[in-house]
């Protein structure tokens, strides 16, 4: 089995619904994100697929959050923004895009991630 990832990132600002401490007021983050795809098999050139192919398609989705308030996306109006439900919105809108996307990762900083998979 084959796998790349590629990093991208956005800086935005959310807070989180319903949890008691710091994170329930508004802050930010300079978010990372990374996108891993799998395959069995390589293309006629030897590869999963071209990296900077996987880079646009990550770069397109995470336009939408890139200095931005996370809550007035009208997906997170109603589901709390953390980073696990960040990981799985990001996921399902690059799912359709990329055959064999095994896995998208959120970096809210250096230490701590969440990861969908589906």
């Amino acid at each position: 089995m084959y796998i790349i990832k590629v990093e991208g990132n956005f800086s935005a600002a959310h807070n989180l619904r319903s949890y008691k401490g710091k994170c329930e007021e508004l802050h930010g983050h300079n978010w990372r994100v990374e996108a891993a795809v799998v395959s069995e098999t390589l293309d006629a050139t030897g590869m999963v697929m071209d990296f900077n192919r996987l880079k646009m398609k990550l770069k397109n989705v995470l336009k939408q959050f890139d200095h931005t308030y996370i809550n007035n996306i009208p997906y997170f109006k109603k589901v709390n923004p953390t980073s696990e439900n960040i990981a799985r919105y990001i996921y399902e809108n690059l799912r359709s895009r990329l055959p064999g996307l095994k896995t998208v990762t959120v970096w809210e900083n250096s230490t701590s991630s969440a990861i969908y998979e589906a």
